[in-house]
């Protein structure tokens, strides 16, 4: 039965891990796809349950598609705790299938059990442990709607082992009540923006000279990227996208103005400050973003904010409009309003402001040093993949590297942890991603730390021939945290430094069956490996020692508005705000 109800769903993939709570369910998978006559749905096992929780956020990142991790009881529902707290975080579908000590064993402390409704039930959208099998059916494919709809996030089902081994007639349909939820969710996917409420938006936009829309996660969640570009692109608002929102708008337009936020591009962060009308789209001014709410966007006369949740309307920062309801319809009908109005505006002169401000405030680093940046290793791989690859990450300094100095033509082909900022997420990401998308070059950019949190997926890249694309910058430590401590505690790296540690990540590769491993230590050799790396036709994997003292730029510090924004030494700041912290550091 569960397994039938994942083929009807279409799931073409499952990740996980087996365990004697789970056996049932594998072994009905593998019946499953032992029937020619059926589509088969191949079971990936990783190292660890948490690359494969990982494993199912990436294949549901770069696809748009519910992922799938199944997982035994105890350990392996423990592992996957931290998958389900970041897909919960960043609004991703996945539904997670753990085993489950029988019912009658529940609370006995029996073997490999785990209170997987209490630990899961604060980090995941919903939890069912199913009792009573004859309601087996429905919660499965419950759990794939509530995963999928609304808001989307994972659901997580545990799965008492004499609930799968019990037999019954298969319904073929049906699902659980769920009442209020369904009537929450109808509402707002049947709300409307009014004319009223179009009329209104768009007084606040004809008055504006220097409109921007501040597009975050949401809008790629809502597939509204195509809707987005429709509207800013034909009424010529500029656009500035959260790290979650990167791809929403083709990077390389004339009205990107690419990342803003804490590490954001400087000319974005500074387009913020000068707007006087922000709009903003599926976004929720986190700290990442709006440190300082009172002095974020703060010359913006009026602020709107759509979103599908009603509960972030509001939270952090006032406005002046707000939406509630679903953000494709609503962006296609402003658009249809602004056509049949013949609404036109001149804002050339925030056209040449924006464009002024990227010019002067563009990204730069240190071009002439002898060490390898990764700044320009990135810039040589972009030459390549011109903004068409996927590229997944770990968490740390090249995850912000990757952000700022990669190109993205579309929507899910940037794949990070966002909100969790969870290290080890790059890799197990990447399989999944591949999975979900075989036509794509899969890179996965990672740290020479955050690689070694899922480590052991290197072998899950061999063992399934898949031509994942792995670049380590090495950098010898934690790298973000080290430059904190360089900022802001007197470069004392506390726990942060392994240039002692002892791993030789080529042979860790050449270990795990990569038939193209290399270690990239001189910069005349970027261009002419980085070619041949991304040339391979198979497994790849490319280890770079980068210059150790190498920061993220630009940088808004704690505590921090934009027109405080440490921009480093290469990146032109507007002479506001320090080119680094008083009293830094001096090695930095």
């Amino acid at each position: 039965m569960v397994v039938q109800v994942l083929a009807d769903e279409g799931v073409d993939v499952i990740f996980g891990y087996s365990g004697g709570a789970i056996l049932p369910t594998y072994d009905a998978i593998f019946v499953h796809n032992q029937d020619t006559t059926r589509r088969p749905m191949p079971l990936i096992v990783p190292a660890n349950e948490q690359g494969a929780g990982f494993m199912a956020a990436g294949y549901a990142r770069a696809s748009g598609r519910v992922g799938v991790c199944v997982v035994t009881s105890g350990p392996g529902a423990t592992n996957t705790v931290t998958p389900v707290r970041d897909c919960m975080a960043d609004s991703i579908p996945v539904v997670v299938l753990c085993g489950q000590v029988p019912t009658s064993a529940i609370g006995s402390d029996a073997f490999q059990e785990a209170p997987v409704s209490a630990l899961m039930g604060s980090v995941a959208k919903h939890v069912f442990l199913v009792t009573d099998p004859h309601k087996l059916e429905a919660t499965i494919r419950t759990a794939f709607e509530l995963a999928r709809t609304g808001r989307p996030g994972p659901v997580v089902v545990d799965l008492p082992k004499d609930i799968q081994t019990w037999q019954g007639v298969f319904q073929g349909s049906g699902t659980l009540p769920i009442p209020g939820y369904r009537r929450r969710l109808q509402q707002v996917e049947t709300q409307q923006l009014s004319p009223a409420s179009i009329e209104e938006f768009f007084s606040l936009l004809g008055a504006a000279k220097r409109p921007l829309i501040y597009a975050g996660g949401g809008v790629i969640n809502a597939n509204a990227t195509d809707s987005l570009r429709s509207f800013a692109h034909g009424l010529g608002i500029p656009v500035v996208t959260t790290l979650m929102a990167i791809g929403a708008v083709d990077t390389m337009h004339e009205h990107s103005m690419r990342m803003l936020g804490m590490h954001g591009a400087a000319f974005a962060n500074y387009a913020v400050d000068d707007c006087d009308f922000l709009i903003t789209l599926g976004a929720r001014f986190d700290d990442r973003v709006a440190a300082v709410p009172a002095r974020f966007a703060k010359n913006a006369v009026a602020i709107a904010h759509f979103d599908v949740d009603a509960s972030e309307i509001n939270k952090v920062k006032r406005v002046q409009f707000s939406y509630v309801g679903g953000l494709d319809d609503a962006l296609r009908r402003l658009t249809a309003h602004a056509l049949a109005v013949h609404f036109a505006r001149d804002w050339s002169e925030w056209h040449r402001h924006c464009a002024q401000l990227a010019q002067t405030h563009r990204m730069n680093y240190d071009r002439e040093s002898a060490l390898i940046q990764p700044y320009y290793v990135i810039e040589e791989l972009n030459r390549l993949t011109r903004g068409e690859a996927v590229i997944s990450t770990g968490v740390g300094q090249h995850q912000m590297w990757a952000a700022q100095y990669f190109d993205f033509k579309s929507p899910r082909l940037w794949l990070t942890s966002g909100s969790m900022g969870t290290m080890g997420f790059g890799l197990p990401a990447a399989i999944g991603a591949q999975f979900a998308r075989p036509d794509r070059i899969v890179i996965d950019i990672d740290g020479d730390a955050s690689i070694r949190m899922n480590l052991g997926e290197l072998e899950t890249v061999t063992t399934y021939d898949l031509p994942v694309k792995i670049v380590v910058l090495n950098n010898f430590g934690d790298g973000m945290v080290k430059q904190w401590q360089k900022l802001f505690f007197k470069g004392r790296l506390s726990a942060s430094d392994k240039s002692l540690h002892k791993k030789d990540f080529v042979k860790a590769a050449e270990a795990d069956g990569f038939p193209w491993v290399r270690r990239l230590d001189r910069k005349e050799d970027v261009p002419r490996i980085v070619e041949e790396f991304i040339a391979f036709k198979g497994p790849a994997f490319l280890e770079v020692l980068i210059d150790p003292d190498a920061g993220v730029y630009p940088m808004v510090g704690p505590g921090q508005a934009y027109d405080e924004m440490i921009t480093g030494d290469h990146i032109v700041s507007r002479g506001k705000g320090p080119t680094r912290p008083p009293g830094a550091n001096e090695m930095f």
